[in-house]
């Protein structure tokens, strides 16, 4: 049974540490602009304490063993620039979610996001010895689904009313995989594209 804990990430532009506390001050200078809590689940959140509450939350899931949340560090500044996690942690079926990404807006569209997905794929199928890793975005974001395709994820689906967003919208979900007999070629096709 795969056993996940927190850990630390290496890569060659950021590091992803376990989520806590600490970054809150940079989270809540990264998590400004709006639109990146358009199709996120957790409403807007522009305060500190908006933030801190959100950090308590995810890490409440932690402690449950249904999460692992990790802050995006950029190595160029030392700061927390976005947050992603493993979620929906499934130890018996060998399996698990990334997701919950986001990133300060001047970091979207670079490496760091290519780079967050390469490092948690790595270790989930190498590491934790997963057999499956899903992704899942609400239909109405073409730019996150056009982004987990070009890591080489398989589209599975659509959750039709899958689930109430804050704001009352009835969002479809799109499901993507990856599984661990795709991994080796996936992992080379990312390594080229970051250049490791």
């Amino acid at each position: 049974m795969m056993e996940v804990t927190p850990v630390t990430l290496f890569g060659k532009i950021i590091h992803l540490e376990p989520l806590s506390e600490v970054h809150v001050p940079d989270l809540t200078v990264a998590g400004q602009d709006e639109s990146i809590w358009r199709y996120m689940l957790y409403g807007t959140i522009k305060t500190e304490s908006q933030m801190r509450a959100w950090v308590q939350e995810i890490l409440s899931r932690q402690d449950k063993g249904t999460d692992l949340p990790f802050a995006i560090i950029s190595l160029d500044t030392g700061r927390a620039v976005g947050a992603t996690r493993y979620m929906e942690i499934r130890p018996k079926d060998r399996g698990l979610e990334i997701g919950g990404t986001w990133i300060q807006v001047d970091y979207q569209r670079t490496p760091i996001n290519t780079e967050s997905k390469y490092l948690l794929l790595k270790h989930a199928f190498e590491t934790l010895e997963c057999i499956r890793v899903q992704f899942k975005t609400d239909l109405r974001n073409e730019r996150s689904q056009r982004a987990i395709e070009r890591l080489g994820a398989i589209k599975e689906g659509v959750f039709r009313k899958h689930m109430i967003t804050p704001e009352g919208f009835i969002r479809d979900s799109v499901f993507y995989s990856i599984v661990d007999s795709d991994w080796i070629v996936l992992k080379a096709r990312l390594e080229a594209i970051l250049g490791i």
